[in-house]
């Protein structure tokens, strides 16, 4: 166990390099340098060697950089990218869409406006996902159905083209995601995205559905 890792109960925990707080793994971000000293981004947390870990938050990671804090945790010269917070995004993005894509393969995602609604109806999701460049009509549709449950947790931060690629489709607006381990992954990894960018856009109502 290295000195960034904690046990708590029967979860594991980390050390921030940035704010040193201590936390759940499911809230930090790991971080890994290959052989040439090259920092890159390891959300999965699976690349080998020795890793460090910083709060999953723009703020954090923006720390990180300025107090040269992955050099002194690894302990060895790094070369940070100049986009590195960036391809954070872009990473944490793509895992949130091949959550989804598992999902459908599951039968554990709903997708079409149709099919939404009639879940909606029948039980309360984990999460609805709308294309942020879907017609505000087609989403205030589904948005009472999804107020009947108390509000469902919503994202609408990728396009309906970045969906349908990810769901074998042209595009795909609407989508909802069943309880299941699946979401679990997905609440996950979206919580840590929306350290980093907004999970609707700013002009969509902020009333929990």
């Amino acid at each position: 166990m290295d000195k960034t890792e904690r046990r708590e109960g029967a979860g594991r925990v980390r050390r921030c390099i940035a704010t040193q707080e201590v936390q759940p793994e499911a809230g930090l971000i790991r971080f890994v340098a290959d052989l040439d000293g090259l920092l890159f981004p390891d959300p999965a947390a699976r690349a080998p060697g020795r890793g460090v870990w910083v709060a999953a938050n723009r703020q954090a990671l923006t720390q990180a950089i300025a107090k040269n804090a992955f050099a002194r945790s690894l302990k060895r010269p790094v070369k940070l990218p100049e986009d590195l917070i960036e391809r954070t995004v872009t990473g944490l993005r793509q895992r949130c869409l091949n959550h989804l894509s598992l999902a459908r393969k599951a039968g554990e995602l709903v997708i079409g406006s149709d099919q939404v609604a009639a879940a909606l109806r029948a039980a309360a999701p984990s999460w609805r996902i709308e294309a942020c460049d879907g017609s505000a009509d087609g989403r205030g549709k589904l948005d009472g159905l999804a107020r009947a449950w108390g509000g469902v947790p919503t994202a609408g931060c990728f396009t309906g083209v970045e969906m349908g690629m990810a769901l074998g489709r042209d595009v795909v607006v609407h989508a909802v995601l069943l309880p299941g381990r699946l979401a679990d992954s997905w609440t996950t990894d979206i919580r840590r995205l929306a350290g980093f960018v907004p999970l609707v856009p700013d002009d969509w109502p902020r009333d929990g559905s």
